[in-house]
This record gives C-alpha cells, structure tokens and sequence, in this order.
C-alpha cells in the first residue's frame, strides 16, 4: 500500500532520536532535522560519535550539491549522546544499529525504559520481523519498521513494515512524519527481509554465486541487469553500496527466521568481508573504487558502519 496524499499529514517539528551513528544513522538525522526536527543520535562507540559530525555535514553538502530538499540548519539541530537516558524526551526514535539480533534486542528494551510512554518505535532494520522486535518492549503497538533506502538523504521512499501488534495511530504518525520528510511510504506486511530484502538479499547471494562459479565476472553479472533488464545498476554494485558486511548480516538474520538455506552467505561474500572488501565505503568489493578512501575502523564490528 502507498502512502494516501488525500489528507494533509501532521507535520509538528517534535523530538526525535536515532540510534547508531553510522552511515545510516547520519543519513536519517539528517533527514530529520532538515524537516525541522531536534534530533539526539545516540551511539556508545565513541569513534561513531566522533565521526558521526563528519558524515553528517558530508551528507548535507550531498544534498545542497544536488539541490534536493535545502538542509538549513540541520547541523545545529542534531546533537549526540552515548547512552540512551538522552531520549527521555524522543517521541519519535529510529533504530539504525547494525543488524544483529542481540544488539537488537539490547536496544529496544533500553528505549523501552528510557523513552515516553507515547513513543513510537521505528526500526531501519534490514530482515529482522517487526513483531519479534516489538515483543522486547512493553508496548509492541508503537513499534513500526521504516527501511530507510541508503543513501537516506537521496531516496525518495521508505519501505514501511507494520506487525498485525502495530497500532493504527503507529502508523498514522509514522506516515505523517515521513510525508514531512518529503518521502513517500509504502506500506507493506511484516516478514523476515519484508519485501526489498527478501527478493535483493537472494539475488545477490546468487549473483556472488555465479561469479564465485566462474560462469561471469562481476562486471558482466551486473550489465546483464543493466542491458537487459534495464535496471539502474547491477546487484553486485548494489550490494557494494550497502556494504558487503550488512549483506552478509542480513542474510545470517534471513536464514535464522526463515530456516532456508538459500540465504546462507555464499563463500565468496564471506572472504571478502573477512579480507575487509566490503564495498565502496572500504574502496573495494566486487568492484574497485579507487577513489573512495576506506571509512572502515577495524575496532569497529562488520556491519556497524552501513545499512541496506
């Protein structure tokens, strides 16, 4: 279902949290206070903090550069914190830790303490069930997935996960919210991957097997999708966009809540992530990008820096 223009959505500035400080987490608060919003991203990694700044202002000068919607002052309106006390006052939080189910878990029973009764709930999670998540908090109606799209800033849409425990008025504000974002939503039912991920997480576990097979190279699998298919990009460049490490993650999590081993990572996924040749944030994958200095900490755990 997509999001109704038929009413004009609420669209009050209030107080928003973001949990990770990552690509995606930046990515989300900037959207946020370019709407207006205060935002308070919390992170307990003090590198993510500390660079956390960095990737925001890079985003907004991405932005201005390709004239989307002006960020004005949203650097001003985003602050960060290490602990998740800093959300007393969050209506509205978006979870964009990495896609792990502990880490997972951890983080929605401390919203759950730290945050108002009446707040709601929203994770950028990949392929974990928006129900299951729900179930560590003690008010699964208020929580909602919104699979923000990477680059956050520049994608125009949002995959929208509601649980049969996601409450109508969950989803009105999310919608709201989202309308104010200038981001269209499209609602969708709740299951491991939802739909995006499903479908692209096993498309590029295949294509990661036909080029470990030798039936192609990585350039010849993803023009195959581009000449005949006609689509924008392949899904090996694709998949180096999220990070090689976030895929191979949501594929863990897709097998474990579907129990198919069709999602079981491919060999060649996993040497490259061991090898540190996540994608194009690492300035390698399945192709080179030369001109992408690596962001990767390796203090940091694979996956913490991305999000698909």
């Amino acid at each position: 279902m997509v999001q109704s223009k038929d009413s004009e959505p609420n669209t009050a500035r209030i107080p928003v949290g973001v949990v990770g400080a990552g690509t995606m987490g930046a990515g989300v608060a900037q959207c946020f206070a370019a709407a207006g919003h205060p935002v308070v991203v919390v992170d307990p990694d003090p590198a993510a903090r500390a660079s956390g700044p960095q990737r925001l202002r890079a985003g907004i000068r991405a932005a201005r550069l390709l004239r989307r919607r002006d960020p004005g002052a949203a650097e001003e309106r985003v602050s960060w914190a290490a602990d998740p006390a800093a959300l007393s006052d969050a209506l509205f939080v978006v979870d964009c830790a990495p896609e792990r189910l502990p880490v997972k878990e951890a983080i929605f029973r401390a919203l759950d303490r730290a945050c108002p009764a009446d707040a709601v709930f929203a994770s950028c999670t990949s392929a974990i069930p928006i129900g299951h998540l729900g179930s560590f908090t003690g008010r699964p109606a208020n929580v909602i997935g919104t699979h923000f799209m990477n680059p956050a800033p520049l994608k125009d849409t949002v995959e929208v996960a509601t649980s049969t425990s996601t409450g109508a008025d969950t989803v009105r504000r999310t919608l709201d919210l989202l309308a104010g974002l200038d981001k269209k939503a499209i609602v969708v039912g709740d299951g491991p991957g939802f739909v995006s991920n499903r479908v692209l997480m096993l498309t590029v576990n295949e294509a990661a097997a036909v080029v470990e097979a030798g039936t192609a190279d990585a350039d010849t699998v993803d023009r195959v999708f581009k000449d005949c298919f006609g689509h924008a990009t392949g899904p090996l460049r694709t998949a180096d966009l999220i990070g090689l490490d976030t895929v191979v993650d949501t594929l863990v999590v897709l097998r474990e809540f579907t129990g198919d081993d069709r999602f079981r990572p491919t060999p060649l996924l996993s040497k490259l992530v061991a090898e540190g040749s996540v994608g194009r944030k690492a300035g390698r994958g399945f192709h080179p990008y030369p001109s992408h200095r690596s962001s990767i900490d390796p203090s940091r755990p694979a996956g913490a820096d991305s999000h698909v």
